[in-house]
């Protein structure tokens, strides 16, 4: 139970849900915790004590916490949760990026505005805290790093073209960071949670009860995938999702190119139509194969 002992986690949006699930897990292990929550309502207005109510929860268990309640979508913000995590703590180890809020719209109706503000929480919060905690993991050869997207991202959801865009936005910046990470032992990975939560609350005709989560759809069943992607042995560059008592992983596939000389046109194309779109045959393509198919064709060369 000690795995994480004395390690310095940070999560973000941790006052209640994922988040507040997450700290306690980690906690329990021994890790010292920052809590960060602005504490305000699901769609981002407000400002609340979300924070420091997890904090006395896990100083009862005997774990080492603070509390911030900044926002994550402010730089200045961003930057004291890190702060904070340091001075209390001496450095940062893990970062868990799970503070969001939802917006929800169909694209037709949604006022630019929201588009905005979702971005600016859950992509941009993501980036700004991450870049604070990034030096502090270079210089020190480790860090652990968890993005929170959504299916609703990965394959798509009515009504939540802001959300889904940030979410499948933390995929394409955990690929990139992955490799840049990897000489430095900072291993990025993403997460695409399923829990009865506040948030999950706000979609129309889905009920819920956050204070009371069904047993199956508890928050707490999507930790230990959090805590997986976190450990010294975690993997690097991986979407793992996780709920209702079931994980599974998702990435990218790609099937064989089509060959053409350098006139190819239109035309020719179209004709192989059905050869570009079938995906009977595939494989799995991320930045770090990608990378390592580059250096072995360089070594092959020399």
């Amino acid at each position: 139970m000690n795995d994480f002992k004395d390690k310095v986690v940070v999560v973000t949006g941790a006052g209640g849900g994922l988040g507040k699930a997450h700290a306690i897990e980690f906690a329990k292990r021994g890790a010292k915790v920052v809590v960060n929550d602005l504490g305000g309502a699901g769609d981002g207005t407000g400002k609340g004590d979300m924070a420091d109510k997890v904090v006395e929860e896990l100083l009862a268990l005997g774990a080492e916490a603070i509390a911030n309640k900044a926002s994550v979508s402010d730089k200045a913000g961003a930057q004291s949760i890190i702060d904070d995590a340091v001075s209390a703590f001496g450095t940062v180890d893990i970062l868990v990026n799970n503070a969001g809020i939802l917006r929800d719209k169909s694209f037709k109706n949604m006022d630019m505005s929201d588009w905005d503000l979702v971005m600016n929480v859950h992509l941009n919060g993501s980036a700004y805290v991450t870049k604070a905690a990034w030096k502090i993991m270079w210089e020190k050869a480790y860090g652990r790093i968890v993005f929170t997207s959504s299916t609703s991202g990965i394959f798509g959801n009515f009504g939540q073209a802001n959300y889904g865009a940030a979410k499948m936005g933390m995929v394409g910046f955990m690929n990139v960071l992955a490799i840049e990470g990897l000489a430095k032992n900072i291993r990025i990975n993403t997460l695409a949670p399923a829990a009865e939560t506040r948030l999950i609350g706000m979609i129309p005709g889905v009920e819920v009860n956050p204070d009371d989560p069904d047993p199956m759809r508890h928050p707490k069943l999507v930790s230990p995938a959090v805590l997986l992607l976190c450990n010294d042995d975690a993997p690097t560059n991986r979407t793992i999702h996780a709920g209702n008592g079931q994980f599974h992983s998702s990435a990218t596939f790609i099937n064989s190119s089509l060959e053409f000389g350098a006139d190819v046109t239109y035309e020719d194309l179209l004709e192989r139509k059905d050869e570009l779109l079938d995906m009977s045959t595939v494989e799995e393509m991320n930045g770090l194969i990608r990378v390592q198919r580059m250096q072995e064709q360089q070594k092959s060369s020399d």
